[in-house]
């Protein structure tokens, strides 16, 4: 499969899942507020992350058809992240043994994508 129609194909299994995502999220969250605690609103509040497999098995596929140098590269990008994240992450925890704010596990996403986009970004700058 050629790369350009491999990348339209994931942007819009990427795009589907994104838009249903941020549907379901909205709605779960507008459904759940008058609701009392219990499993019922737990399980309402579950429900955004049905759409976020079908992110992970977009990018799962993306992955596969991807050729071995640009798989190898994003992977790179990737790991690299990872590790980055996880230095931040657990610098941070000792920090909030130091009395800083305790912050929400949804900012580790967050970091990770930025710093995976960041150092792609970085190499194309730095590699042409």
């Amino acid at each position: 499969m050629k790369e350009r129609e491999a990348n339209r194909k994931y942007q819009l299994e990427l795009g589907v899942s994104t838009l249903l995502y941020s549907g379901v999220l909205i709605g779960s969250l507008y459904l759940a507020k008058p609701m009392e605690a219990g499993w019922e609103r737990t399980l309402l509040l579950l429900t955004p992350g049905l759409p976020v497999f079908l992110a992970v098995w977009a990018i799962a596929r993306h992955f596969r058809r991807m050729d071995e140098f640009m798989r190898l590269r994003s992977l790179e990008s990737l790991a690299v992240a990872t590790a980055i994240t996880a230095g931040l992450s657990v610098t941070y925890g000792f920090l909030e043994s130091a009395g800083f704010p305790k912050l929400s596990m949804f900012w580790v996403w967050g970091v990770m994508g930025l710093v995976w986009g960041a150092h792609a970004g970085l190499r194309c700058l730095f590699t042409r």
